[in-house]
């Protein structure tokens, strides 16, 4: 069989012009993001780099149906079922970068699944949001959209106990254990840190804005600036995971991108910001008068009624159950509200022609694709049936009428009976992510803990 090369591949240009401005980059980055949001992958030669970007280059069908250790999961249908078949790697036009914190340097291209035949491999997950943008392209509306990265740096050496701990400060040596929320002394400390973070973000085309100290020791957040192209907001997401954590790496310092990676402080967000515009670029989502526009609101309620479904999207492994409780700043109930971080989602203050919504439900161990696919989904679906929101809330005391799922498992099984889901994501694409799921929590559920054995043990 011919392969067939897709109509979105890089052309071969992008890679010439590259090749000729950087004479000093003999390897490369081939990266595919698996459904658990994971770069995957293999490091290709300079002289490998135009063939792929000619031909393509071929990989197992199985790197899309591997669990979070990297281990086959049969029940995706991407390992026996079809013998482990061959799918083909296109290039992303606009992905080929420097990784400017490597030494001897390396590059960077980034990759999407394509079946030998040119259409797309729908367990990609890259692929379901493309799904979602041209649902709405096809009603005359783009999604804006940005995201907020949430993280911890902790020391490369654990503390006394065994126990990972908040990354010493560079400058000090100072072990901080506060709470340093807005505090600029951490990152006066970092300052090292974060100017080579900014300075790559610039080498590879990454918007990169503020940082903040967030709410528990070691723990931070960075914005990007909104992206016309909802597939390029997410790709930021994911370059800016990985330079975060190369550039920690080579500091003496281990990024951490858990939902909750201690049980006595703050949890780790993954904030989508998303308005919606017409060809002409301008925001449909902008106040009426003095009013909220009907269309933003329309938006909210749909993404209000399918939030309970799509928890399994925004909350996949066990961890990132733990990140939910009250007064935390992670919503637990599907509210809506302005000016408002107790809610689910959110309608930020600022300047009417920039209203949009805030969602902020995911943690940052979720797949950024998905989660766009899932958000435009519930936006597209809750704008198309002029749907009303609930009442909007002013507290965490704030209830909805769409329940949301109080665990990994009733998340799991909301989600397996959800067309929403499956619309949202494609048929296959959300069985391939319920099967990775599923497999992690019978995997979890069969361990015998420490904790249990040291609660139990000894009682009954």
């Amino acid at each position: 069989m011919t392969d067939t090369r897709p109509t979105e591949a890089a052309p071969i240009e992008e890679a010439e012009a590259f090749l000729a401005k950087h004479p000093d980059i003999a390897a490369f980055d081939l990266v595919l993001i698996d459904p658990n949001g994971i770069a995957r992958g293999k490091i290709i030669r300079r002289h490998e780099l135009l063939g792929l970007y000619r031909s393509g280059r071929h990989l197992p069908g199985s790197i899309l149906g591997l669990d979070v250790t990297g281990e086959d999961v049969d029940e995706t249908g991407l390992v026996w079922d079809d013998g482990d078949a061959d799918r083909r790697a296109w290039p992303i036009s606009g992905s080929l970068v420097e990784l400017p914190w490597t030494s001897p340097k390396r590059g960077e291209v980034r990759v999407s699944l394509y079946e030998l035949d040119g259409t797309r491999m729908d367990a990609d997950p890259r692929h379901a949001l493309s799904r979602q943008i041209e649902a709405l392209d096809r009603i005359g509306m783009t999604p804006v959209m940005a995201f907020e990265l949430e993280f911890y740096l902790l020391d490369a050496a654990r503390d006394a106990y065994g126990r990972p701990q908040a990354a010493r400060m560079p400058i000090t040596g100072d072990l901080n254990h506060t709470n340093q929320v807005y505090s600029l002394d951490p990152l006066d400390n970092l300052q090292t840190f974060i100017a080579e973070l900014y300075a790559h973000a610039e080498v590879q085309g990454l918007p990169v804005e503020t940082m903040i100290s967030e709410y528990a020791p070691g723990q931070y957040e960075l914005t990007l600036r909104h992206r016309s192209s909802g597939l390029r907001a997410a790709d930021d997401l994911i370059m800016l995971k990985r330079l975060v954590r190369g550039l920690a790496i080579r500091h003496g310092m281990r990024a951490n991108f858990m939902a909750k990676p201690f049980a006595g402080c703050s949890g780790s967000g993954m904030h989508l910001h998303t308005s919606l515009t017409d060809k002409a670029g301008t925001n449909l989502m902008a106040d009426t008068g003095d009013e909220l526009a009907p269309l933003l609101l329309s938006a909210v309620a749909g993404l209000q009624k399918r939030l309970a479904e799509s928890m399994l999207i925004f909350a996949p492994n066990i961890n990132s159950w733990r990140r939910f409780g009250r007064n935390s700043y992670a919503p637990t109930a599907a509210t809506w509200g302005r000016n408002n971080r107790s809610v689910a989602i959110r309608v930020p203050a600022g300047p009417a022609a920039s209203r949009h919504i805030e969602h902020r439900t995911a943690g940052v161990d979720a797949n950024p694709y998905l989660v766009a696919a899932s958000v435009l989904a519930g936006m597209y679906e809750g704008i198309r049936d002029n749907l009303t929101p609930d009442a909007e809330a002013t507290s965490y005391e704030a209830e909805s009428d769409h329940v949301l799922p109080k665990d990994w498992a009733a998340a799991i099984a909301r989600a397996a009976g959800s067309t929403f889901v499956r619309d949202a994501l494609g048929e296959k694409m959300a069985h391939v992510f319920l099967a990775l799921r599923q497999s992690e929590y019978d995997r979890f559920m069969a361990q015998v803990t420490a904790e249990e054995f040291d609660y139990f043990g000894n009682t009954i």
